[in-house]
C-alpha cells in the first residue's frame, strides 16, 4: 500500500504563520475532524501537541477520545454525548436537541448568523439559554460559522456584523441566567485572515495549518507549505509497444515504445477516478489509463513515485476541492512523520 509522508516542518511553518494572526499559539484551535483532513488523527495531535497547541475541534465523540490526553480543550461538533466529560466539549447545533444532552455536559452554543446550515436562530437564543439552565448544562461558549470567507463577497462583513450583535446579547442572557463570562469565537481558516485584528477567543484553523488553503489573489496570503505528500510502491512493470493500450476499456495508449509501469494506490486508497484525464506527477510523470481500485499505471520505471505533494494540484485535475482530495486518503495507509 502507498505511504503518507507529513512534513513536521512544513506543519510548524503553518502554525508560525497562523500564530502570528491570532496573537497567541493558545488562541489556535486545530481543526482535526475527519482523520485530520486526512492527515493521520493521532500524527497530527502528536505534531500540535510538540508545537505547543492545546486546542482542537473534531467531528465526533471517537475522535475525541482518540485524542484526549492530548489536549486541554476539545470541541465535539456533530454529535450529542452520553455522558459528560472534562476535556470534551459538545456542540449545540438545534434548539431540540438541547434535551438530549446528559447533565453537566459542558457545551458551546452555535449560532446561525447567516450560512443557514447548523447552529440555532438569532431569535432563539434567550430560549436556549432559558433550556440549557433547566437541562444543567455548562455553557461556556457562543461560535458561528462563515459560509463566504473564502470568497471576494461582502458576505463575510454582513455575518460578522450579525455575530457581533448575537455576542452583545448572548454577554448579557450569561448575566442574566448565571452562567460564567462566554468563549466567543467565528474564524475559520480563511476568516482569520480577513480580519484587520484578530480579537476573538480562539480561531478554529483547519486547512490553513495543512498548507492546503486556496484564496482569490486579493485575500491570499504568502508561505504556506502543503504538510503532506503521497508516496507509492512499484508492484509491476512491462514495455509496450507504439499503440498498445492499458487497463480497463484501454483508454490509456501509449504513443511510442515505453515502459508502463503499475503502483499501488488506487481509488481504493482515494486516488479519485476523475483525476486519469491528464493527470501528471510533482516530476512530470504521466498516468496512463483509467485508475483502478488498488492501482494505476505510470509512464516510469521507479521503484517508489511521489503521487501528489500539494492536494490543491490534485484537486484541480478533479474539479473538486483541497478538502475532498485529503479527505478521501483511507486511514489505513500508512502515514509517517518526518
Amino acid at each position: 500500500m502507498a505511504t503518507i509522508i507529513l512534513n513536521k516542518n512544513n506543519f510548524f511553518n503553518n502554525l508560525d504563520i497562523i500564530a502570528k494572526y491570532c496573537k497567541s499559539v493558545d488562541k489556535i484551535a486545530l481543526v482535526l475532524k475527519d482523520n485530520a483532513y486526512g492527515h493521520g488523527l493521532v500524527e497530527m495531535s502528536t505534531m500540535a501537541r510538540e508545537y505547543g497547541i492545546k486546542r482542537a475541534v473534531v467531528r465526533t465523540q471517537r475522535e475525541a477520545k482518540l485524542i484526549e490526553d492530548f489536549f486541554e480543550y476539545i470541541l465535539v461538533l456533530g454529535e450529542i454525548p452520553t455522558s459528560a466529560s472534562q476535556t470534551i466539549r459538545y456542540t449545540i447545533n438545534d434548539l431540540n436537541s438541547i434535551d438530549d444532552f446528559a447533565k453537566d455536559t459542558k457545551v458551546e452554543l452555535k449560532v446561525d448568523s447567516g450560512m443557514h446550515r447548523n447552529g440555532i436562530s438569532m431569535d432563539e437564543l434567550e430560549e436556549a439559554f432559558i433550556k440549557i439552565k433547566a437541562r444543567g448544562l455548562l455553557l461556556e461558549g457562543l461560535f458561528t460559522h462563515h459560509r463566504s470567507a473564502d470568497e471576494l463577497t461582502s458576505e463575510w462583513f454582513w455575518q460578522k456584523n450579525n455575530f457581533e450583535d448575537a455576542k452583545k446579547i448572548a454577554k448579557e442572557l450569561a448575566i442574566k441566567y448565571g452562567f460564567a463570562p462566554l468563549r466567543f469565537h467565528s474564524s475559520n481558516s480563511a476568516a482569520l485572515f480577513r480580519n484587520a485584528s484578530f480579537d476573538e477567543d480562539m480561531a478554529r484553523v483547519g486547512i490553513a495549518a495543512y498548507g492546503c488553503m486556496k484564496l482569490p489573489e486579493a485575500l491570499d496570503i504568502e508561505g504556506f507549505k502543503p504538510v503532506l505528500s503521497l508516496w507509492a510502491k512499484k508492484l509491476s512493470s512491462r514495455k509496450l509497444k507504439s499503440h498498445q493500450r492499458v487497463g480497463y476499456g484501454g483508454d490509456g495508449e501509449v504513443e511510442r515504445d515505453e515502459v508502463v509501469s503499475n503502483y499501488d494506490f488506487g481509488y481504493g486508497e482515494g486516488f479519485l477516478r476523475v483525476c486519469a484525464n491528464g493527470y501528471k506527477t510533482p516530476e512530470g510523470v504521466e498516468l496512463i489509463g483509467r485508475i483502478s481500485m488498488d492501482n494505476s499505471s505510470f509512464l516510469s520505471s521507479k521503484d517508489e513515485l511521489l503521487i501528489f505533494d500539494d492536494a490543491s494540484v490534485v484537486a484541480t485535475y478533479a474539479s473538486t476541492i483541497s478538502y475532498e482530495v485529503l479527505t478521501s486518503l483511507k486511514p489505513e495507509i500508512k502515514r509517517e512523520i518526518s
